[in-house]
């Protein structure tokens, strides 16, 4: 429909004229007629729990009582997220329930990547914690200051296609969840890790299978920092690595860790770490990753001595 046309439908719609109204999803947003008290969703499940948040709010905006139905596939089976959207969106029945959304909506979708193209995805190794201190370090140099340097709050991005998150299923609740993980970004030392790892356990039980890799994920972090790596991304046939600024503060003892390798390390032109390796399993990835990690930390920490 032109404009024109959308805008003669509506005031039509509000003034009375028409007791339904047939639309697209762009009714969602400042839509005010106190008169429609009755909203039914086809198709729930292929909608945004933010976009379903919204609809719901069209109706209800005056003293009349409202009714808002979501409408499903009959006899087909929901996936996992459209069946939380609609649990969570039948939860939040209070005011200012717009942040527990907001909270929802990201445990469902996962943190973003401020750093490419990727809008949605899991909360991998610590969350977005991480992200947050990133984007406080541009904001920092794109003003002009220095809060990355001073504070030293730059974290290496860590790849290494495995799931790596704490099921909802091990920690239900969702504030205590996202608690979790900010409490997990803070970690670097194994000592402290491993205590993390204690609490878990006394507090929620065994530690199921996707949270002892995240745990290695926040060492290797750790590590990866101590060495000056911005950025590690590993899979089944090895690694490639990228340094802090381009620099790393041993360069003789790269170059003698290199020549050890006998063709298993080399230094590509844009200045990337390439580690060649046989890494099928996860597992394997894992402990291979932190062992190389922690022999480019020991070498760097050499460096920093000699200087």
């Amino acid at each position: 429909m032109t404009p024109a046309m959308l805008e003669d439908v509506m005031t039509a719609f509000y003034d009375g004229k028409y007791d339904v109204l047939l639309s697209t999803a762009i009714v969602e947003s400042g839509l005010d007629i106190p008169n429609a008290n009755t909203l039914i969703v086809h198709r729930a499940d292929m909608f945004g729990l933010a976009q379903l948040y919204q609809l719901r709010g069209r109706v209800g905006r005056s003293k009349a009582r409202a009714y808002a139905y979501f409408t499903t596939p009959n006899g087909q089976r929901l996936t996992e997220g459209a069946e939380k959207r609609l649990k969570v969106l039948q939860s939040l029945d209070t005011l200012g329930a717009g942040f527990s959304l907001a909270s929802h909506d990201l445990d469902i979708r996962g943190a973003g990547n401020l750093l490419g193209e990727e809008q949605s995805g899991h909360i991998q190794e610590v969350g977005f914690e991480l992200y947050q201190s990133m984007l406080e370090e541009a904001v920092a140099a794109l003003k002009g200051g220095d809060l990355g340097e001073t504070q030293d709050q730059w974290s290496p991005q860590i790849s290494l296609g495995a799931a790596v998150l704490i099921p909802e299923a091990y920690v239900g609740d969702l504030h205590v969840r996202l608690g979790l993980y900010r409490r997990l970004s803070t970690l670097d030392k194994r000592p402290d890790i491993d205590a993390f790892a204690a609490e878990l356990v006394d507090r929620f039980g065994e530690l199921p299978q996707e949270v002892r890799p995240l745990l290695d994920v926040v060492e290797i972090k750790g590590l990866a920092k101590q060495a000056g790596l911005q950025q590690l991304d590993a899979g089944p046939k090895g690694a490639v690595i990228a340094f802090r600024k381009n620099q790393f503060a041993n360069p003789e003892g790269l170059v003698l860790f290199m020549q050890k390798s006998r063709g298993g390390v080399r230094m590509q032109p844009d200045h990337k770490l390439v580690f060649k390796a046989n890494w099928d399993l996860p597992e394997a990835r894992l402990k291979g990753v932190r062992s190389l990690v922690r022999q480019l930390a020991e070498i760097a920490g050499a460096g920093k001595k000699a200087a």
